[in-house]
């Protein structure tokens, strides 16, 4: 076969363990590969290089993505993806292995449909693909948070302050979830338990009355605008209020290793599919097996809140 493997949307901590992955799993097989420089973008431009194990040496631990990456709405238009399907036969490539977050899986979906053979794969930081228990990228992410928060919580008690700590996660709370319950949040708000800006400053001014000297905030981004809500917080609760946004540092730095053995098991997975002729489905894991869903499902799929987490919450914060 000839196999095409590009990154595409956001990039993750990972991606490029991912990349390694596919490459090695399908030259040992006897396949070839196929780099598609800044996703399906550089596809429709031609930006395919064939790729040996000498270019996936040395990218293992290196955050981002050696292929770069790119959005590209037009995509949602037949002519624009016919343009990209025209330019895959123009190199005989026979299969796509597409790595990124729903929209990724969605341009994966409509090749499928036009004919390719394609295989997504999770890599998103927001852990917001409900067909995998985790995504590509997650892991680091929430590494990157809990050092973040915990820094933060140092000058924080020290200055007697309520800091409210911004984190990723768009429609998905798992972030500021696993961040605050890792780091002691007094406060964890996310999408799935919203905001109640009336119950949080009547908690923060009973801590202060009550003698506590600082409190933690985690919160999804897209709630509320996190500055304003500080100096609501110190307005009514006592409290010296700050409030940070982590924005893009989240999505930078060296994959952990559990990102990086995720990586390589969807990695590798995604070949076998393709080497089996399975096409159109994107591949996770889920109680730590291995398992593929039909793209159209996943895309369809909802992440449930996690009650056992949501239960602890209330129990230690």
């Amino acid at each position: 076969m000839r196999i095409g493997v590009l990154t595409s949307g956001g990039d993750a901590p990972g991606m490029n363990a991912c990349i390694r992955a596919v490459v090695r799993a399908a030259l040992a097989s006897g396949d070839q590969v196929f780099g598609i420089y800044d996703g399906y973008r550089g596809l429709i431009e031609g930006k395919l290089v064939e790729f040996t194990r000498k270019d996936v040496s040395e990218i293992l631990s290196k955050g981002g993505t050696i292929l770069g990456t790119a959005r590209l709405p037009e995509f949602k238009y037949e002519a624009v993806r016919k343009l990209a399907v025209d330019k895959l036969k123009k190199y005989d490539i026979d299969a796509l292995v597409c790595i990124g977050g729903d929209g990724t899986y969605t341009g994966a979906l409509r090749l499928h449909e036009m004919g390719i053979k394609t295989i997504g794969v999770p890599g998103t930081i927001d852990n917001d693909i409900a067909s995998s228990d985790y995504t590509i990228g997650f892991s680091t992410a929430l590494n990157t948070a809990c050092e973040a928060i915990d820094k933060l919580r140092d000058t924080s008690s020290s200055h007697q302050r309520c800091s409210i700590i911004e984190v990723m996660g768009r429609h998905c709370g798992d972030l500021a979830l696993y961040s605050g319950l890792c780091c002691g949040a007094e406060y964890i708000i996310t999408n799935e338990t919203g905001l109640d800006k009336e119950k949080l400053l009547k908690s923060l001014k009973e801590n202060r009355l009550n003698g506590r000297r600082h409190a933690i905030v985690v919160i999804s981004e897209n709630l509320t605008d996190v500055y304003q809500l500080a100096k609501d917080v110190e307005e009514y609760s006592g409290y010296e209020c700050r409030a940070t946004v982590l924005g893009y540092i989240q999505r930078g730095g060296n994959p952990t290793p559990e990102d990086r053995l995720l990586a390589a098991r969807l990695g590798k997975y995604a070949v076998d599919l393709l080497q089996e002729g399975i096409s159109g489905v994107a591949v996770g894991v889920v109680d730590g097996k291995l398992k593929s869903t039909p793209i159209e499902e996943a895309l369809t799929m909802v992440n449930e809140p996690n009650v056992e987490l949501n239960k602890l919450v209330q129990k230690i914060s």
